[in-house]
C-alpha cells in the first residue's frame, strides 16, 4: 500500500482531473474509475441539480458507474457530463447496453452564476468542453485543491469556498476518502472566524491547526447565510476500497453526509442543493460498514475545511475574500 497523500486518489483505481476557467469564474472536476464502481447518492439539500442521479437509487438496475462529475454553472453546468462521457467513449470505456458501450457519469452541480465572472458565453454553455478537458486531465496521484475545478467559483456565507479532499485508513486497512466542492449557503467558520467548525476532526494542520476557540458564544452560533435568492450547494464524493453492495453504499452516503453538517452551519438549507455521491471500488474484502461510514463523515468534514483553507479569491474587484486573505496571520 502506497503512502497516503490525504487525497481522494489514496483509493487505488481513481483519477481526478480539473478544468478551471478564471474568466468564467467556474469549472469542472471529473473523477474517473479504472473499473466501474458501485455507486449511490444522498440528497440533503432543498434545491439539488444533477444528471443521471436516478441511476443511483438503491432500487435502480444499474449497479456501477464509470465516473462522477462535479461542476459549477447551475443547470447550464449539466452539459459537463456530456464532455466526460465523450472522453470515456473515445477511450473505449463504458458498460454494455444493447450491444453498445455506454459510459455512465452521473453529475451534480453547484450555483456559481452570481460570483462576478463573465457568464456571457453565447448560445451554448462552455461546460461540455470543460467536462471533456477535466476528463482528459484526470490522473492518479496528487491534484490541486482550492479554487480549481468545480470549486473555482464556489463561495460561502463568510469566505471563499473551494475544492477539498481528505483520506483516512480504517482499523481493517480499508481506505476511505472524500472530495468536495464547498459552495454553501451557510458558513464553515465559527462566528466571524478564523476557527473552523470542522476543527475537532482536523489531522495535523491541514486547515491551519487553529483548533476551536476557548469558548463558543451565542453570537458565534447566530445564523450566517449567503445573501440573495440564488441557490448554493455543496457537492462531493466519498469512496472506499471495500467490497460493498449498492444498498450498503447508499448507507455509506447517508452516514458520510453527517460530515457536512459537522463542518457547515447551517447545512441542508432550502436553497442548498447539497448532494453527496458514494462509491465502493471493491478492491478489498471485509471491513466494517459502521467504521467505514464513521470515517467517511470525518473525511468529508476535513475535506470541507481544506477546501476553504486552500481557496483563493477570484481575480477581480469585489470578489469574496478567501480565508487566507483575512486570517493567514492567525495560523499557528
Amino acid at each position: 500500500m502506497t503512502a497516503p497523500l490525504n487525497l481522494l486518489t489514496d483509493i487505488a483505481g481513481l483519477a481526478v482531473g480539473h478544468a478551471t476557467d478564471l474568466v468564467l469564474g467556474s469549472g469542472v472536476t471529473a473523477i474517473l474509475f479504472d473499473r466501474p464502481a458501485v455507486a449511490a447518492l444522498h440528497l440533503g439539500g432543498g434545491a439539488p441539480g444533477g444528471r443521471d442521479t436516478d441511476l443511483l437509487h438503491p432500487a435502480a438496475t444499474v449497479q456501477a458507474v464509470d465516473a462522477i462529475v462535479l461542476s459549477g454553472g447551475s443547470t447550464f453546468g449539466l452539459d459537463a457530463a456530456g464532455g466526460v462521457q465523450a472522453m470515456l467513449r473515445e477511450a473505449g470505456r463504458g458498460q454494455i447496453f444493447g450491444g453498445r458501450a455506454v459510459p455512465l457519469a452521473p453529475q451534480a452541480i453547484l450555483f456559481d452564476l452570481a460570483n462576478g465572472g463573465n457568464k456571457d458565453w453565447g448560445r451554448f454553455s462552455p461546460y461540455r468542453d470543460l467536462g471533456y478537458a477535466a476528463a482528459c486531465a484526470a490522473r492518479p496521484g496528487a491534484f490541486a485543491l482550492g479554487s480549481v475545478g468545480a470549486g473555482t467559483g464556489a463561495t460561502t456565507a463568510t469566505v471563499k469556498g473551494g475544492l477539498g479532499s481528505a483520506s483516512a485508513t480504517a482499523s481493517t486497512g480499508h481506505r476511505v476518502a472524500a472530495l468536495v466542492a464547498v459552495n454553501a449557503v451557510g458558513s464553515p467558520l465559527i462566528g466571524e472566524g478564523p476557527h473552523f467548525w470542522a476543527a475537532p476532526f482536523e489531522e495535523g494542520d491541514e486547515f491551519g491547526g487553529l483548533g476551536w476557540p476557548a469558548r463558543i458564544t451565542a453570537a458565534d452560533r447566530a445564523l450566517r447565510v449567503k445573501g440573495g435568492r440564488g441557490t448554493a450547494t455543496t457537492i462531493g464524493l466519498v469512496v472506499t476500497d471495500a467490497v460493498l453492495a449498492k444498498p450498503q453504499v447508499n448507507r455509506l452516503a447517508r452516514m458520510a453526509d453527517d460530515g457536512l453538517a459537522r463542518a457547515i452551519f447551517p447545512a441542508h438549507a432550502p436553497n442548498d442543493g447539497d448532494t453527496l455521491f458514494a462509491a465502493a471500488t471493491g478492491e478489498k474484502e471485509g471491513g466494517n460498514l459502521t467504521e467505514i461510514g464513521h470515517l467517511a463523515a470525518l473525511v468529508l468534514a476535513r475535506a470541507i475545511g481544506r477546501a476553504v483553507y486552500e481557496a483563493t479569491a477570484l481575480p477581480w474587484a469585489g470578489a469574496q475574500p478567501a480565508w487566507k486573505d483575512r486570517f493567514s496571520a492567525r495560523r499557528q
